[in-house]
């Protein structure tokens, strides 16, 4: 590998910075379908997904992963270029940002100049493409070219090449002879200047070979060729151009790839030899419908980056026979909703906007839905989920988890048996019912949202801007039931709901657009429905975004601007003057409110009550049981998240891993909590025996399967004793050698003196402070 950049690190340290490797506790979740670049390095085949890069092994077919978990910004990718003379891939971005990954080296090199220029919109920073001569990178740019040393890791000049020195949107550039040519849009043209000029920063030294918008310029041999977007290629001789051909679609992309020219539509991949002769026409078939993005080829076999299929792999004798290649992975990097199970999980991509609208950005959204079971993916794309478009909450029947139910907020409830869609509940099947457009009777919009299962296994779902949004459909007798909201919500278009928890005295609890917290006691005969809402009940706002109920049955709040609590939820139908509260931190010896006016999009409670809550900019924040205690605060910034906006949460409690749906990419986080048991009977101590090259300070040994209410104590084989802890006193992440996390706890080794215990065998001991059960635990610790 190269490395003689070391030497300038440190007085170039203001202009970049590695990147963490997050991958110990951290896992991504990535979408590698739609391939955006695709290039050949050394035994390599590199390809970038919307914010990811794997790489295909050309020799073994092995596939490696790079991702925000490795130090990747998780921004949106525009291009990249692997240098054969350093050992390195460049990662050019939408907004400026460029990042290189050195081989075999865990170490991600992020250069943030180009987001750093002031003078440039930000707009206007997207890297359009690399071109690589001798030691020098030049960045084409929608303002311009930048010079890159890779030599020196070092920017050089700027080239704004426009008329009087304006920016100017560049898409390529190549080096033809003794010319850097530039291929522009907006009317600039094709220029060309001088490579070896020393003054190409004074635009006058460009000169116009023709005006009119180009798409891309290379050169391939002794040939020189360039696309408009009138999609017609030419050659180009003595600054004359004269067309070649006329493609059907707008050409992407056009490489040389040594001798040869490939040019790639969204429809065909051609590739030509150096004299423009057709050597081979790949095209899109009926087995793998879906749109070209770019190619390459290599040793007579043609790699081409698609929308739905990540890589297609075909040889010159069967050009149009595929083998698709990618990491494993969900349908898309957009996750909506996301619901764990132990080893399960499952994502949906539905989309709608803070106002209950799920036409933003194309929709209502035709995306299918992924499940990740037992760590493989399986993908069932919209042409299998009965047309239903939207999807969103997931709910997974407590009684036969093969048996899911996923909502559509335009097509009503999916019915999900053993991953096959089998059931499209609607208007004409179920007691859902559409919206009403009063000028188009015949209109049909089922905006199924929120849902939950009670502990009796009926399934309780929210239907927006209908008279009675609550549903509850009992799939053992297929039994439906409808609940009027009249008392609160005057016209069924207020009706717009967020959330939906179940207490466990079976009260459902709501979260309303503009009606605050709605909630529902619903015991045989018995109907009370009443709200919280407006100042005098302390909302600050009628927007209720998120709920959650924690072990003490503490009713969290999220709200639009903000978070509440209601303290004693038992009263809520019979206490005229229920409040929720605000929770006050001290901040640097000052009273604040806990996510004060921030959006909450989501909140979890794990085993040990603490609590997960997600938000719209400002990533996700993991709180003690009480909130008083901030355990960690994640963003993009300081951990693996590809966004600070965070769509939804779930726990895999039985794991102790926490998914984060993001809308630029799924992660996840192993926390090492997990729910408490009912009893000890199968806790155990892992691992067992701690092995010398175990590092039992830093991974800790691990007392699972714990109940709630616990103290536990740990001895030497003579008794005398090491460490003790007890629930709801030495929690986790309080500085304790013994700390309990709901139903886990952790040893770090450490005895009384804080010094880590010698080799010998140590007695953990259980008991029960609830129901007075024992049970001792032999460990093994061999140092």
């Amino acid at each position: 590998m190269f490395k003689s950049f070391i030497v300038f690190i440190t007085c170039l340290f203001s202009l970049f910075s590695f990147a963490q490797d997050y991958s110990l506790l951290w896992q991504g979740y990535f979408s590698y379908n739609n391939v955006r670049d695709v290039v050949r390095g050394k035994d390599k085949l590199y390809a970038a997904s919307e914010n990811a890069v794997f790489s295909l092994d050309l020799e073994t077919q092995e596939l490696t992963e790079l991702s925000t978990v490795n130090g990747l910004s998780g921004e949106t990718i525009s291009t990249i270029y692997y240098s054969d003379l350093y050992e390195l891939l460049l990662i050019g971005y939408e907004n400026g940002l460029i990042e290189i990954a050195f081989d075999n080296d865990e170490n991600i090199l992020t250069v943030v100049d180009i987001i750093g220029k002031v003078t440039i919109p930000p707009t206007e920073k997207r890297i359009n493409h690399f071109n690589v001569f001798d030691n020098l990178v030049y960045i084409a740019t929608d303002y311009g070219i930048s010079v890159y040393d890779l030599e020196r890791l070092e920017f050089g000049d700027t080239y704004f090449i426009g008329s009087g020195g304006a920016q100017v949107k560049v898409s390529q550039t190549t080096i033809f002879g003794d010319f850097i040519y530039a291929a522009c849009l907006g009317g600039n043209g094709l220029k060309k200047a001088q490579v070896a000029n020393t003054n190409l920063i004074d635009y006058q030294n460009w000169q116009q070979v023709t005006l009119g918008d180009f798409l891309a310029v290379e050169s391939v041999g002794n040939n020189l060729y360039a696309i408009r977007t009138n999609r017609r290629l030419y050659t180009v001789v003595n600054d004359v151009l004269t067309e070649q051909f006329l493609y059907a679609d707008t050409p992407l992309d056009m490489r040389s790839v040594g001798a040869n020219l490939v040019v790639t539509t969204m429809n065909d991949t051609f590739i030509y030899d150096e004299s423009f002769n057709l050597v081979i026409q790949a095209s899109v078939t009926p087995d793998f419908n879906t749109a070209f993005n770019v190619a390459t080829i290599d040793n007579e076999i043609v790699y081409i980056g698609t929308k739905d299929f990540g890589i297609l792999k075909a040889g010159y004798a069967s050009p149009n026979v595929f083998e698709e290649t990618h990491p494993e992975g969900p349908l898309l990097n957009t996750p909506f909703s996301i619901k764990a199970m132990a080893n399960s999980l499952w994502v949906t991509f539905g989309e709608y906007d803070i106002y209950y609208n799920p036409y933003p950005n194309g929709g209502p959204h035709r995306r299918g839905f992924s499940h990740l079971k037992e760590e493989k993916w399986i993908n069932v794309r919209y042409n299998e989920v009965l047309e239903a478009r939207s999807l969103n909450t997931i709910s997974v029947n407590p009684f036969n988890n093969d048996q899911v139910f996923i909502s559509s907020f335009f097509s009503g409830l999916l019915e999900v048996n053993e991953d096959e869609p089998t059931i499209l509940f609607n208007q004409t099947n179920s007691g859902l019912e559409s919206l009403i457009v009063p000028s188009n009777p015949n209109y049909v919009d089922i905006r199924v949202g929120a849902s939950m299962f009670d502990l009796n296994g009926v399934l309780w779902t929210t239907t927006s801007f209908v008279e009675k949004p609550l549903k509850s459909y009992n799939p053992s007798n297929n039994q439906w039931k409808s609940y009027s909201f009249n008392e609160i919500v005057t016209e069924a278009f207020d009706n717009r709901f967020s959330d939906i928890v179940i207490g466990s005295d079976n009260a459902k609890w709501l979260g309303s657009f503009n009606h605050g917290l709605i909630g529902v006691n619903d015991n045989g005969s018995n109907y009370s429905l009443k709200h919280l809402s407006g100042e005098e009940a302390n909302m600050p706002t009628d927007y209720v975004t998120a709920l959650a109920i924690d072990k003490r049955n503490q009713l969290w709040i999220g709200t639009f601007k903000g978070l509440r609590v209601l303290y004693n939820t038992s009263n809520f139908f019979t206490d005229d003057d229920v409040r929720a509260e605000e929770i006050v931190i001290l901040e640097d010896g000052i009273a604040k409110e806990l996510l004060f006016q921030q959006i909450v999009t989501d909140i979890e409670v794990d085993g040990a009550n603490n609590k997960w809550v997600g938000t719209a900019d400002s990533g996700l924040f993991y709180f003690s049981s009480d909130g008083q205690k901030t355990i960690f605060h994640f963003t993009k910034d300081n951990s693996p998240l590809p966004s600070n906006i965070i769509n939804d949460v779930s726990l895999d409690e039985s794991n102790g891993i926490v998914y984060i749906a993001t809308n630029k990419g799924l992660v996840s986080f192993r926390s090492g909590s997990s729910g408490a048991q009912e009893d000890l009977q199968s806790a155990y101590a892992y691992p067992n025996p701690v092995r010398p090259g175990f590092n039992i300070v830093e991974e800790k040994v691990k007392i699972k399967d714990i109940s709630e209410n616990v103290n536990i104590k740990i001895t030497d084989i003579e008794g005398n004793l090491v460490a003790e802890a007890q629930s709801r006193t030495n929690q986790r992440y309080s500085g304790y050698n013994l700390e309990i996390d709901g139903g886990t706890a952790y040893w770090n080794g450490k005895n009384l003196a804080n010094n880590i215990v010698a080799s010998g065998v140590y007695l953990v001991m259980l008991s029960d402070l609830d129901t007075y059960e024992t049970k001792v635990l032999k460990l093994m610790v061999v140092r």
